[in-house]
């Protein structure tokens, strides 16, 4: 019989929000590594960031792997950026080329990863071999959005089968202006599901339920994924936020893109990382993504009182609000999902 960890009843009327384990048992951590980081899609930039060759890293701090974003005359691939000699990381700066050179030893691949020369190698037996060649992994792109993946478990499409809200940006004239990182005291799902859900806005955001109509505000529920959309007193959308499990926020504002990336460092410990692009400069400063750093340290001071309080030896799960947490339900039912399948 499989081993279940976690049970969430599909029924969110019936339902009991996760169990308190799964913030603070360092062993349910560590097997989230594999179970779900590794088999799903990450964030790596935006086309307009690699000319050539452009050097990443999937969630520095927990999965740490180096892969390379190749861009081939408009096509963008991923490559592991990993000598397969000697374990040398190959590009360690942005760069223009036509192939690729370790340092080390002189190894040399084509842009397509495969190895096409070595010296002193010869006489060496069953030599090149496929395992001589780059890893190969598999990339995809939204709105001018790249993402790749170590071994997802679902094709690209499916999981993000909701994200042509990403197309209505044009990508051609988003610019990164602004990069900045946020440590939270807080296990990665909490500071995920305070995300999810919008039932928190009149109590802890007095600015942003000024503007968001909280009677109004809306979530769709999509495979592996969700939007929330806030709209304002007079009917428009002031912001749609865009969730793609595990650790992936787009928050579209009528400026440009607030890119959120959640990268777990331990159980209690999660850094975010916030990546503006910009559109249209003019509106920036107006509606619900003006003042974007009084929101986060908002989120962050209640996040941080929660991980305090799942430690509590007289809680252990909760309900839900059918009306105001579909979308926490739904991550905790994908959470549970993973966690529970073989590796």
């Amino acid at each position: 019989m499989r081993n279940v960890l976690f049970e969430i009843d599909p029924d969110i009327r019936k339902a009991r929000t996760i169990d308190a384990s799964f913030y603070i048992d360092p062993g349910h951590f560590e097997a989230s590594r594999d179970k779900i980081f590794a088999r799903c899609w990450h964030f790596l930039g935006h086309r307009n960031e690699i000319d050539v060759l452009k050097p990443a890293v999937i969630l520095p701090g927990f999965l740490d792997e180096p892969v390379l974003l190749v861009n081939r005359s408009g096509k963008i691939s991923s490559l592991s950026n990993v000598c397969t000699h000697r374990a040398k990381l190959l590009v360690e700066e942005p760069c223009r080329a036509d192939l690729i050179r370790c340092s080390y030893h002189g190894r040399r691949f084509s842009l397509d990863g495969k190895m096409i020369s070595m010296p002193e190698f010869d006489g060496v037996e069953d030599f090149p071999a496929e395992a001589d060649n780059l890893r190969r992994f598999q990339c995809a792109e939204r709105g001018g959005f790249v993402f790749t993946s170590i071994q997802p478990a679902v094709e690209f499409g499916e999981s993000v089968d909701d994200a042509s809200i990403l197309d209505t940006v044009e990508p051609t004239v988003l610019e990164l202006t602004q990069t900045r990182e946020y440590e939270v005291n807080a296990h990665w799902a909490l500071y995920c599901e305070n995300y999810l859900e919008g039932f928190h806005i009149p109590y802890v955001h007095r600015g942003l339920n000024e503007i968001v109509d909280y009677g109004s505000y809306r979530t769709d529920l999509f495979r592996y994924s969700s939007v929330q959309t806030g709209y304002g007193g007079d009917g428009e959308i002031v912001a749609r936020y865009l969730f793609i499990f595990p650790n992936l926020m787009f928050n579209i504002y009528p400026w440009g893109i607030s890119v959120n990336v959640v990268r777990p460092i331990a159980p209690d410990k999660t850094v975010v990382e916030f990546l503006t692009y910009v559109g249209n400069e003019s509106l920036l400063g107006e509606g619900a993504g003006a003042d974007l750093h009084s929101v986060e340290l908002e989120d962050e001071a209640v996040v941080e009182s929660v991980q305090k309080g799942v430690r509590s030896r007289f809680y252990r799960s909760g309900r839900y609000s059918p009306s105001r947490e579909q979308g926490t339900h739904h991550f905790h039912r994908l959470i549970a999902e993973f966690m529970n399948a073989p590796l």
